[in-house]
This record gives C-alpha cells, sequence and structure tokens, in this order.
C-alpha cells in the first residue's frame, strides 16, 4: 500500500473519536456568584458537664444523662457530659477551662474556688431532703481488733480519694475529733484507678486488705448485689456538711450559667417527669447556693492541713 493511503487511514482513526462527541451534552456554566450562607447558629459550641468521678464511669453517666438532656433542651444548649479519669483531673480542666459546669463535692468546690475562682451557683438537696451529707466509717464486722474509733490507731486506713470529701476529708475531720492524725495510722492508701473509687474502698475493707475504710453515705447501697454487705460494720458516722453543688468555670458566660440554673430550679419533684430525672441522678432536688454556704468545709479544711 502506499504510504499516503496508510497516513489517510491513520487519520481518519484519529478523527473518528473527535467527531462522536458531538452527542456529549454541553459544559455546564457554574456561576461561583451564587453561594448559599450557614446560618451561624448551625455549629453550636459545646457546653461540658462533668460529674467528679467518685464512682464508675458508667454510673456516672447512668446517672446523669437524663438530667444532661434535660438541660439541653430546658436552654438550648449543647450540653454534653465529659468524664475526667480522677478528682484531680477534674480539678484540672475545670481551671484549664475543659469543664464549663462542674458537679463536685464541697472539698474540690472549696479548692478549685481557691485556686482557679471557680463560681458556686447552685447545691443540692439529698435524697434525705436535706443539702447536706456525711461520711461512713467502716470495717469488716467480724475484725476483732476494731470496735471503736481509738482502735483504728496504728491500723491500715483506705480512703477514697486525696481530694474526697465523703470519702476523706469528713473521716479526717471525726479522727482528728477523736485524736487521731494521719501519722498514727500504720498506712494511708487511696482508692488505685479511674472513677469507681467509692466500690474499691467497700471491696477492699470486704476482703481485708485493709482494716479502715471512708466512704460516703449512701456508696454502701451500689454493691448491694454484689457483696454480703451484713460483712461491712459502720463504725461511726461523721457529722454533716454543705453538700454536692454546681460550679461555673472562670469566664462561663454569665446568660449560659442563668440559663442552666433557671432550668435546674425549675425541676419539681411532684411532676412525674421531673421526678424520674432526680431520682437517677440520686437527688431530690436543686436549689441557689452562695460561696458562704460551705464554710464549714473551709474551716475543716483548716483544721485538716489540707488547704
Amino acid at each position: 500500500m502506499h504510504w499516503r493511503h496508510i497516513l489517510l487511514l491513520l487519520c481518519c482513526f484519529v478523527l473518528l473519536p473527535i467527531a462522536g462527541c458531538g452527542d456529549q451534552p454541553a459544559p455546564l456554566k457554574v456561576d461561583l456568584s451564587e453561594r448559599e450562607k450557614v446560618s451561624p447558629g448551625s455549629h453550636q459550641p459545646v457546653i461540658t458537664y462533668a460529674y467528679l468521678p467518685q464512682f464508675s464511669h458508667t454510673v456516672s453517666f447512668e446517672r446523669h444523662q437524663r438530667l444532661v438532656r434535660y438541660l439541653s433542651e430546658a436552654t438550648g444548649l449543647n450540653i454534653q457530659q465529659v468524664f475526667p479519669e480522677t478528682f484531680h483531673e477534674h480539678m484540672l480542666m475545670l481551671d484549664q477551662g475543659k469543664i464549663d459546669i462542674s458537679y463536685a463535692n464541697p472539698f474540690v468546690y472549696s479548692m478549685t474556688a481557691e485556686q482557679s475562682g471557680a463560681r458556686v451557683f447552685a447545691k443540692i438537696i439529698e435524697v434525705t431532703g436535706e443539702a447536706a451529707f456525711g461520711g461512713l466509717i467502716i470495717t469488716r464486722r467480724d475484725n476483732p481488733d476494731i470496735q471503736t474509733i481509738a482502735d483504728c490507731r496504728g491500723k491500715r486506713w483506705i480512703a477514697v480519694d486525696r481530694f474526697s470529701a465523703g470519702g476523706y476529708l469528713f473521716g479526717l475531720g471525726t479522727f482528728l475529733d477523736h485524736g487521731l492524725r494521719p501519722e498514727d495510722f500504720s498506712q494511708i492508701v487511696f482508692a488505685p484507678g479511674p472513677g469507681g473509687k467509692q466500690e474499691s474502698v467497700i471491696l477492699g475493707i470486704y476482703a481485708g486488705r485493709y482494716d479502715v475504710g471512708t466512704v460516703r453515705e449512701g456508696a454502701l447501697e451500689l454493691l448491694a448485689d454484689r457483696i454480703d454487705l451484713a460483712q461491712i460494720r459502720i463504725l461511726a458516722r461523721t457529722p454533716r456538711y454543705p453538700g454536692w453543688n454546681y460550679a461555673a468555670r472562670p469566664g462561663l458566660a454569665k446568660e449560659v450559667v442563668d440559663a442552666v440554673r433557671a432550668a435546674m430550679f425549675a425541676l419539681d419533684y411532684e411532676n412525674p417527669a421531673h421526678r424520674e430525672i432526680l431520682e437517677k441522678a440520686a437527688l431530690r432536688g436543686i436549689i441557689a447556693a452562695k460561696p458562704e454556704d460551705f464554710d464549714a468545709v473551709r474551716d475543716l479544711i483548716r483544721r485538716a492541713g489540707l488547704h
């Protein structure tokens, strides 16, 4: 075949696909000047809510998930529960602005108010009907060496946490009232691990690893289905002090605190829907609080040399 014929055939093969493109739709012109506006409210900032980890994270979540959901719906705020691993981490996160609303014992509140300026705005009414609570000093019932508080001298003491109110501070105050100082114990141990510390103290006493333990009121009932509580003896009940409370981190907007406070105060125990929320959270109501309500706790902290 002549080379000119070959060249002509090659040109035809090359032009065929180009000719076929005539059936394709015309290019779509895009007008970049037309833009959809996004509403500023479509991405709400998260308001973090944390329960001091005295119990396991599972217990903390189950107790407060309905309350957190109620607060979100009542205020229109995006409130979400976060879970610090330890008491110290809870206090640090509050100081760093990672916790907006702190639900904590009066010991932790008093310390964070002094160190970082946390602002208390509410306190709870316990299931007992009082805005106060106490601690328990416990032993094994069959421990023959401990019959009175004086018998705790030289023994092994397990406490919840060095920042626990009912699980350490209140018990320490009772020991001081009876002439026992920390150095009078052969050992003071704080429950290890994240969360679940009240349970750990009770189990440590039940197993006989420690002689005496301190927990808050109501903690024993959490283990009623796991151990024989008849083997645990309440050696003493501590005096009762101002209870658990809500504090806002420094700098949290006043309108946010006002909205959360109003929603909390609107909870009515006589309302069946509200009662379910409150009982699940192991409280009976939420009322107003001011810093001076916790002066008795501050006095105990100073007397114990923990400030």
